[in-house]
């Protein structure tokens, strides 16, 4: 069946704005009212890269997440927390994936996104212990603002139990200004289902996470 004029017409809206360089749509009634309806429809996302622009939820789809490589493996267990990638080390490879023209535009926002380094602490009686796990992520998608270059939210997966990996963890995922979802979970294999849900639903708006039973703050 062919597809009615209104909607051949959002179609066409929406591969103007997903070949073109900054994303920003014609500025006609026509075109500002399709903007609304794909808007409407989590078609379009605002850009974090153009004011103005959108970027497609294709476009987005089509970006790869980062997180710690070795996650899973410190969470069961199997490795070491101070072997944990770093914060640095997974902002780093999200800044290589850009183009270049964006990289320093990232590079500005880094202390906004990562957070601090594992550290350890020694008791009285020698027995060394880790600091609470703290792993930053970045995932394609928007909130309420734009996210990072490259139209990236950015999050962490955190430990509030300093003794060992038993105990309360917490999601927090932001946009580039205020906007923020977060949700508490009461063990390590609760917050790491969490993150694979985020990682599995990307891109995505913020206010979408309702429906994975995180809070808008």
């Amino acid at each position: 069946m062919p597809l009615d004029p209104q909607t051949q017409f959002d179609q066409h809206l929406l591969e103007m704005i997903e070949n073109s360089p900054t994303g920003i749509p014609p500025a006609t009634p026509a075109h500002q009212e399709a903007l609304a309806r794909l808007i409407s429809a989590h078609q379009v996302y605002p850009s974090a890269n153009h004011r103005e622009g959108y970027v497609t939820m294709h476009a987005l789809a089509q970006l790869p997440s980062f997180y710690a490589e070795n996650l899973g493996e410190v969470m069961a267990g199997k490795a070491e927390q101070s072997t944990l990638e770093t914060d640095d080390s997974i902002y780093d490879r999200y800044v290589a994936s850009l183009a270049e023209d964006l990289r320093e535009a990232a590079e500005d926002v880094r202390s906004m996104a990562v957070g601090r380094k594992l550290l350890h602490r020694s008791k009285q009686d020698g027995e060394v212990v880790h600091d609470p796990i703290h792993s930053l992520f970045l995932i394609p998608g928007a909130g309420p603002h734009p996210g990072l270059p490259g139209n990236y939210l950015h999050g962490s997966i955190f430990q509030d139990h300093i003794d060992d990996l038993a105990g309360a963890w917490a999601v927090h995922i932001h946009d580039r200004d205020d906007g923020v979802a977060t949700i508490a979970v009461p063990n390590r294999e609760k917050a790491l289902e969490k993150l694979q849900e985020l990682l599995a639903s990307a891109p995505f708006l913020l206010s979408e996470l309702d429906a994975l039973e995180f809070q808008m703050n």
